[in-house]
């Protein structure tokens, strides 16, 4: 099949794909964390992070439409190809990482309500389980087949978005109830920016099959600013309200029984099989003659073993190392290609020292940041500071690379 013939995916694709892929039992937990805020102020946090969040997102995706590469390939524009190899490894801890926080809560969350149902108490079973449908996921691919499963799967979570939406808002107490405990907004804002920054070493890996730049951009964007904002409102309203930001304690309050078994795992297998499939393209940026989809499965797999034997469902750090790498990197990413139109891989370039070290440097200022609780987070500001000094010294450490040499012929 020729590249042109794969780049069938429309603004409806994106739109459902990013929408189903924003509805998991994660974000409703990290919504959850901001109820220290109350609801007013922790929704403010939620709608501004998400709307600074989707955005860099999305330009991100940009990249990938236009030159049709993946996410961790279009690294090589301003690191190089050995450069772009480090950030394919971290990409892939962090998206194996991913794959066993998400299998973990969903299996937490599922198994809460079998215990309650049929006195069923076995999480590595319900691990196991979530596991294998997303295998069968990843199986499937992005044929025409799997397009149409995942509207259907996106309808269905759209419903469970309406019922656990219903729960929360008909609650009298949602506004008047005090909150417990303390939380700076910065510190709430940057919850809600780095959720999408997660998936920016991701997002390329769909668009570069977008049949056009705005039907990627917008679908993703649509699909995950609404769906993600809705899944971190549903989580705060329900932290707020009962202590407990789990879905399957509020479904089954809601007396769904049987339904809210399988909505949970739908939600889950349809986010973490993105996180699975990617972490198998992003394996292939440093070795190029695997196949894809094994190497999705492969992952999967180890994803769920980790599940299994890691405790990783407490993952704030997890949340501020993603951070801490990655806003630098597309900082300087974005800044190259947006601003200063350093659009084309250089094959000749190996490692680009400059801009390793800039990132380096954007890293350390992203936990200085964390320190000083500034009101508009520390992803902001980090990626701003890393953009102009990129903008200032560019001209310097340009010459500062290593090259590869040709054979003259």
């Amino acid at each position: 099949m020729s590249i042109s013939a794969k780049n069938n995916l429309s603004m409806f694709n994106f739109t459902t794909l990013w929408f189903g892929a924003a509805i998991s039992v994660a974000e409703i937990l990290t919504g959850g964390l901001l109820a220290p805020l109350g609801f007013k102020m922790g929704l403010v946090a939620i709608l501004l992070g998400h709307l600074v969040g989707t955005t860099i997102l999305v330009l991100g995706g940009i990249i990938g439409t236009s030159e049709r590469i993946p996410a961790l390939v279009s690294t090589r524009i301003s690191f190089g190809q050995y450069g772009s190899y480090v950030f394919s490894v971290l990409n892939v801890l962090q998206l194996l990482g991913w794959t066993a926080v998400m299998i973990i809560v969903g299996a937490r969350s599922v198994n809460q309500i079998t215990k309650i149902l049929w006195s069923f108490d076995h999480l590595t079973v319900w691990s196991l389980i979530i596991g294998g449908f997303i295998l069968v996921w990843i199986w499937l691919g992005k044929d025409s087949g799997w397009k149409k499963v995942n509207h259907i799967a996106v309808i269905l979570l759209f419903l469970l978005t309406i019922v656990l939406s219903v729960i929360i808002f008909r609650n009298p107490e949602l506004f008047t109830k005090p909150v417990v405990g303390e939380m700076a907004f910065g510190s709430a804002l940057e919850f809600a920016v780095v959720m999408p920054l997660s998936w920016l070493p991701l997002i390329s890996d769909y668009t570069r099959f977008a049949k056009t730049k705005r039907g990627g951009a917008g679908g993703s964007w649509l699909g995950y600013f609404f769906g993600s904002s809705w899944m971190y409102i549903i989580g705060l309203g329900a932290a707020i309200i009962s202590a407990d930001p789990d879905p399957g304690a509020m479904l089954l309050a809601a007396n769904l029984g049987i339904v809210a078994l399988g909505i949970i795992v739908l939600a889950t297998v349809t986010t973490t099989f993105l996180d699975a499939y990617s972490a198998g393209v992003t394996f292939l940026n440093i070795f190029p003659k695997l196949n894809e989809k094994t190497v999705a499965l492969a992952m999967t797999a180890i994803g769920t073993g980790l599940a299994i034997i890691v405790n990783i469902e407490q993952y704030q750090d997890f949340l501020y190392a993603i951070g801490s790498v990655f806003a630098p990197l597309f900082a300087i990413l974005l800044t190259d290609y947006f601003i200063l139109k350093n659009k084309k891989i250089q094959s000749e370039l190996l490692v680009n020292w400059g801009t390793l070290a800039l990132c380096a440097i954007g890293t350390i200022l992203y936990y200085q940041f964390i320190k000083l609780n500034l009101v508009i987070g520390y992803t902001i500001p980090v990626m701003l500071l890393i953009s102009i000094i990129h903008l200032i010294t560019w001209k310097v450490t340009v010459k500062w690379k290593y090259v590869r040499k040709f054979l003259q012929t």
